[in-house]
């Protein structure tokens, strides 16, 4: 029974659904029945019920003991529900957008039994995934794209003319970002014939459609209501014209009679029609208005109102823990408070730090303060505070309109996200060499994220923006260093750092500036060139090395760009050069330094050394433990000494 003061003394309590107390510890009364969505179709509304419940304890445990996200799916269960209740999955197209709130969807299409392998090597994406199941058609882990995917599928379908429906589900912040809005103009322009289940739960845009009133909504589902409406206009289009009445005219009238039978929304001056609010947690609700928007013959929204992290009291008091995803936690105190690690928490240090004293600089995030490490800043400093939502365009042309108003705009994402705005990161700040800095989280392989979180290009698009000074800190310590310098450039910059612990702190290099630092000094034969938190594992290669009678130099390169001369002049002596980098090795830093080496020895007449690059290959890479990856990419202590062992030894070529 449910113990909460004033809830239902029940088996299921409907205020909070969980926790569950059953006769019959362990075994799902409903759940265990449900292996597809045709299985939904025969529950009746008790069952639902029940089922809902068992849905958000399983997902609570699974999570618990995986990692995974948990408040954004905890919160999407009815809509769920309803949605496989109501749409004929696969044969129904239905997307995602944010993926990470798919969890319910893979359980009720027959993923239930693998969810002990959530986010593990081999086992299920945390994502939708085209390889798991014919239910998920787009991998979409980064947001608001999936109204283009529903415009395209639903251009595609009213070709083949199969009856087939389109649903987009939109939420957890999606509707912040513009090309969620490019895909929703066009929808109404094309008026495709797509339900759009915007799935808003406190973090989602909420345009005006949000003030209108649930009886409202029941009266514009009613197809006497559409046919009404409809006649009307009609009526003021077959009025005979009078004297110069133009055109223009007609259609200012039929936007009157559209103002006088209901409240002007932003959805429908685009063509897309609305309805909403609805109680998102309600399942019979949220069902009959998928049913008469499934009805629509053209682009309808479905605006639901839902709890992120309903059901579980940790996820619903710790907004932070809500918003993104967490490890594995003791499901009885729920997860650990949020707070920046490892590089991450030097970056927070650093930036409250130098904010205390300029007071030009401000901070912007595309909807991850927290992750980012930028809540502390937040708290310090509101007002020089941005989150645009997810909009990552937007924030890095902005903070070039910030730099040209003398601002010192520092833009903070993850490496993977970067990738969506390079070209105003290179049109809008790069050719206007605006001092915009780039501090790019998660840079590198993240792990159980998989292929579309892996920060793998940002080194490659930097480098390809002229001017742009590229820093790589090989430790918590060198981070504010950086950023410091960073902020110093008379351009833009960019400092990347990797997810999860720092490596051990090396002497400060405060004194030291835009240079590397050699870091072991060895023979003549071999030269490592460490980028950022590749030093340990080519530290601990050159020790492997020494056992066999190969003393190796290794630099932490620190600045790839502008690149230390003395770093490229030491390089240019040694027979062979390994370059070692934790992204793309195809046009990536490797490159960029070997040819700077090649240059150099072009210029002193000397002959250049073997350039040996390693890096992540030209791959979609999956998710698993980084340190597995990095060891399977030969990326680790042991492989670094294998490829250079392998370049030492070669036979010279005549």
């Amino acid at each position: 029974m449910c113990t909460v003061p004033g809830h239902t003394p029940h088996a299921v309590c409907t205020e909070c659904m969980y926790p569950l107390r059953r006769q019959y510890v362990g075994f799902r009364m409903v759940l265990e029945r449900v292996n597809s969505p045709a299985d939904l179709r025969s529950l009746n509304p008790g069952e639902l019920t029940v089922l809902a419940g068992e849905i958000r304890e399983f997902i609570v445990q699974a999570v618990a003991g995986t990692g995974g996200h948990l408040g954004s799916n905890l919160g999407a269960v009815e809509l769920t529900l309803a949605l496989h209740r109501v749409f004929e999955s696969p044969r129904d197209v239905i997307l995602w957008d944010t993926g990470h709130q798919a969890y319910v969807h893979k359980i009720v299409t027959g993923r239930r039994d693998a969810f002990g392998t959530l986010r593990q090597p081999g086992g299920l994406s945390g994502y939708p995934s085209r390889a798991e199941s014919e239910h998920d058609w787009v991998e979409n882990s980064h947001a608001s794209t999936i109204l283009s995917y529903a415009h395209g599928m639903a251009t595609a379908i009213d070709d083949a003319r199969s009856g087939r429906r389109v649903v987009a589900v939109i939420g957890d912040g999606s509707m912040t970002g513009g090309m969620a809005f490019e895909g929703l103009n066009n929808l109404g322009h094309s008026a495709s014939k797509v339900v759009i289940l915007l799935n808003d739960n406190g973090r989602s845009y909420a345009p005006t459609a949000s003030r209108l009133g649930e009886s409202l909504t029941r009266l514009r589902l009613r197809p006497g209501w559409v046919h009404l409406r409809e006649r009307l206009e009609q009526l003021v289009l077959e009025m005979p014209a009078v004297g110069g009445l133009a055109w223009t005219s007609l259609n200012g009238a039929r936007a009157a009679v559209r103002e006088m039978l209901e409240p002007s929304v932003f959805f429908e001056d685009l063509g897309v029609r609305y309805t909403g609010p609805i109680d998102g947690h309600d399942i019979a609700g949220v069902e009959d208005a998928l049913r008469k928007a499934a009805a629509y013959d053209g682009p309808i929204v479905v605006h639901v109102l839902t709890q992120k992290g309903r059901g579980y009291p940790p996820a619903e008091d710790d907004a932070e823990k809500c918003l993104h995803d967490t490890p594995v936690f003791d499901t009885a105190t729920g997860p650990p408070k949020w707070a920046p690690a490892g590089y991450t928490e030097a970056f927070a240090q650093a930036m409250v730090e130098i904010g205390e004293r300029h007071p030009q600089v401000h901070a912007i995030t595309a909807a991850m303060p927290g992750p980012t490490g930028l809540i502390p800043f937040q708290e310090r400093f509101p007002d020089r505070f941005h989150d645009v939502g997810i909009a990552e365009q937007h924030a890095v042309t902005s903070a070039a309109g910030m730099a040209m108003g003398g601002l010192r705009p520092v833009v903070a994402v993850y490496s993977t996200f970067f990738t969506r705005a390079f070209d105003q990161a290179n049109l809008d700040v790069g050719l206007h060499q605006l001092p915009v800095v780039f501090a790019l989280d998660r840079a590198g392989i993240t792990g159980d994220d998989g292929p579309s979180h892996h920060g793998l290009l940002d080194l490659a698009l930097c480098l390809q923006i002229p001017g742009m000074a590229v820093f790589a800190p090989s430790s918590a310590q060198d981070v504010g260093v950086m950023l410091r310098l960073a902020l110093e450039s008379d351009g833009p910059a960019m400092l990347r750092y990797p997810k999860g612990p720092a490596s051990p702190a090396s002497p400060s290099h405060v004194e030291v500036g835009l240079r590397g630092r050699r870091a072991r000094q060895g023979g003549g034969d071999l030269c490592v060139l460490a980028v950022g938190a590749m030093l340990q594992p080519a530290l601990a290669a050159a020790g492997e090395l020494a056992t066999g009678g190969t003393e190796a130099t290794v630099w932490d390169v620190r600045v790839v760009r502008p690149l230390d001369p003395e770093l490229v002049a030491d390089a240019a002596t040694h027979r062979v050069v390994v370059t070692v980098e934790d992204g793309t090795r195809v046009g990536g830093a490797g490159t960029f330094m070997a040819d700077a080496i090649a240059t150099h020895c072009a210029e002193a007449g000397i002959p250049a050394p073997t350039m040996v690059v390693l890096g992540t290959p030209v791959a979609y890479i999956p998710q698993s433990r980084a340190s597995y990856i990095h060891a399977e990419l030969g990326l680790d202590g042991a492989g670094i000494a294998r490829s250079a062992r392998a370049a030492v030894d070669a036979p010279a070529i005549p």
